[in-house]
């Protein structure tokens, strides 16, 4: 019989990973280095999470302050919006939540290394990506059908705003203008508000 894998430990290793991914980046991350980093060996880490990628997933997913998590757990208090109002003020906090807290901006190089990843090594890291993109747009075409829009308008709003919100984080990483995307964020916002009223 297989043993069974000790969850503190994982959990532990989890966390060990995360930070080391966060502050080496995920271009030359090699599990022999990491494993070795961490206090482990690679047939461990392997042992443990069944590749690297799964372990940069799993490593990733771990935050619990993360803004998918988040947004999951004010809906599940408040519930969905309401109307019009109520879907933009949860859009901007969900821009609050990815562009405030430090730790929040530490972790985005490496959202978009994954990004990267997964057009430049599809079968390795293109599951991942998607993955976290099908979890956003699921979460806001809820949100969306919430509002009383048909399925496929929900959709394409909600990989709209997706995709959207994807370009305005990564502009300022590069060149450390939040403010500006911020303020083009809230543009995007007057533009889409008003096709999310219920038509006659």
């Amino acid at each position: 019989m297989a043993r069974t894998a000790d969850q503190a430990k994982r959990d532990h290793l989890l966390r060990q990973v995360r930070a080391y991914v966060v502050e080496n980046g995920l271009a030359n991350l090699s599990l022999r280095p990491l494993a070795k980093a961490l206090g482990t060996s690679d047939r461990m880490l392997l042992y443990y999470f069944g590749s690297k990628e799964q372990l940069v997933a799993q490593a990733l997913d771990r935050d619990e302050g993360r803004p998918l998590l988040v947004l999951r757990r004010a809906l599940d208090v408040a519930g969905a919006p309401t109307d019009p109002a109520g879907m933009r003020a949860m859009l901007e906090e969900v821009w609050r939540q990815f562009t405030t807290p430090p730790e929040r901006r530490d972790i985005l190089p490496v959202t978009f290394e994954v990004m990267t990843a997964s057009v430049l090594n599809p079968d390795r890291y293109g599951p991942v990506m998607r993955s976290l993109l099908t979890e956003w747009r699921h979460v806001l075409v809820c949100a969306f059908t919430g509002l009383g829009m048909p399925d496929d308008r929900a959709d394409a709003e909600a990989a709209l705003l997706v995709d959207s919100l994807l370009g305005l984080l990564h502009a300022p990483l590069a060149d450390g203008d939040w403010d500006r995307a911020t303020t083009t964020f809230e543009t995007l916002l007057d533009r889409l508000e008003p096709a999310w009223h219920p038509l006659d």
